[in-house]
């Protein structure tokens, strides 16, 4: 478990799970030349890529802000419990998370904020728990923040045909509807003030309602970034998207748009599923982007 401190925000990591992902770059990442990953090894290893079987390495992880006396959750991972037909790989999981959650000194009748950046099967998961035969709020007093946008795109009332599809089946009505239907959801749009420090603006692509939640706090800057990058070599490429961006034009401008914010700002970027170190500070490096350094965190 590790920590950073940016300003009178403390940022701290509680994984879920973290291994292989069943992809390899070409498959996980069909638009990125083959060269950026072979140039990369010696760094990409083994945080980011095992190289003996050639697959993508992947961290399902929680951020845990405590901000103005708050204590915000950034994302809610896989769940546990939940039947995933065309996920197996997280199909009936039973992790510790919440055992991690305590031992970052997190109850769940403690967090006041969820925020889910979308609304995809990895981050919503642990927004519900199984009590009998019912999914209900695993953070009982917790306001649920979700983007609208999202909230109407996934719902299957709209009927509509994303591109993950299949692969959220069962989430809505297990991860999200059981929290709106409590009365526990603030659906937003466009952009949201969550206190002095903490800002959720829309970041759209990945999915419609993708979003990065900026922090601002005694001149020190920080955006969690979601889906917006899979893998580090995403800064490297940045018009190379995963295979689950529903649309790709505009997951590629928004990831331009927010890597050079990030850059010009010196704001570090947390993806949601970097392994390693978790996050990075970013720097121009032409017309595409580089890693200057590592982010600092502290081992608990």
């Amino acid at each position: 478990m590790q920590q950073i401190v940016l300003g009178d925000v403390s940022i701290t990591r509680v994984e879920e799970f973290y291994g292989p992902v069943e992809m390899t770059p070409e498959v996980f990442f069909p638009e990125t030349p083959k060269e950026a990953w072979e140039e990369n090894t010696s760094w990409l290893a083994p945080d980011f890529l095992d190289l003996d079987s050639n697959i993508v390495q992947s961290a399902i992880q929680t951020w845990v802000l405590r901000s103005e006396d708050k204590t915000i959750l950034v994302d809610t991972g896989v769940g546990n419990h939940k039947y995933r037909p065309y996920a197996p790989v997280w199909s009936y999981l039973d992790t510790d998370f919440l055992g991690n959650l305590a031992r970052a000194g997190v109850r769940p009748e403690d967090v006041d904020i969820v925020v889910n950046t979308h609304l995809h099967i990895d981050h919503v998961g642990w927004n519900t728990y199984l009590d009998g035969r019912q999914w209900v709020p695993t953070f009982p007093n917790a306001t649920y923040l979700m983007p609208e946008r999202d909230f109407e795109f996934w719902n299957p009332e709209n009927e509509q045909k994303p591109l993950l599809g299949r692969g959220n089946q069962n989430v809505f009505a297990d991860s999200v509807a059981p929290i709106h239907e409590a009365g526990k959801t603030l659906l937003w749009d466009g952009s949201y003030d969550i206190d002095a420090n903490l800002r959720l603006e829309l970041a759209p692509g990945h999915t419609p309602g993708s979003s990065v939640l900026a922090l601002n706090s005694k001149g020190d800057r920080a955006l969690f970034v979601g889906d917006l990058l899979h893998s580090p070599v995403q800064i490297l490429e940045p018009d190379g998207n995963s295979c689950f961006c529903e649309d790709p034009a505009e997951s590629r401008a928004t990831r331009r748009r927010i890597l050079g914010q990030s850059a010009d700002d010196k704001a570090l970027v947390f993806p949601a599923h970097l392994g390693g170190h978790g996050a990075a500070e970013v720097q121009r490096d032409g017309s595409k982007f580089s890693i200057k350094e590592w982010a600092p965190f502290t081992r608990l």
